[in-house]
């Protein structure tokens, strides 16, 4: 019996400690839960694409919605941390802004298909920067 009780004490403590999280956390929930219920109604209203995608960018901008996901990214153990490092990095930054740059102005010249060879190389490096730090870091 002694074990059932500790059982359901470590149960209950658990269970306060995540509602206390969410109770912490639930700004970014409700901005979170915002901006899915705008894009998916924006879509669904037959509205542009672009439009509601620079919509969502600048919302999440403004309100710090994209710095809760890293900080929420960052609590999964061991490689949350690395990961989350990784993706507040300038350099990972600046280098898929310039592949995006480029594209436009690729597509614009013509080159559709490089640009998607391209991109699938230029993802393909970013990737690889991503997974070559964690490891580098757990190593």
């Amino acid at each position: 019996m002694k074990f059932l009780g500790d059982f359901f004490k470590k149960l209950h403590s658990f269970l306060n400690s995540v509602w206390n999280y969410l109770y912490k956390y639930r700004n970014r929930a409700i901005i979170w839960l915002g901006i899915v219920i705008f894009a998916v109604a924006g879509i669904a209203l037959g509205l542009d694409k672009k439009a509601v995608a620079f919509l969502v960018f600048i919302f999440g901008l403004i309100s710090q919605a994209f710095i809760g996901i890293i900080g929420l990214i960052g609590l999964v153990p061991v490689v949350g941390p690395i990961l989350a490092k990784v993706l507040a990095l300038p350099f990972f930054w600046i280098l898929n802004a310039i592949g995006y740059f480029l594209s436009i102005v690729a597509i614009k010249r013509g080159y559709s298909k490089s640009v998607l060879d391209y991109r699938i190389l230029t993802i393909v490096f970013l990737i690889g920067i991503a997974v070559g730090f964690i490891i580098g870091r757990l190593i």
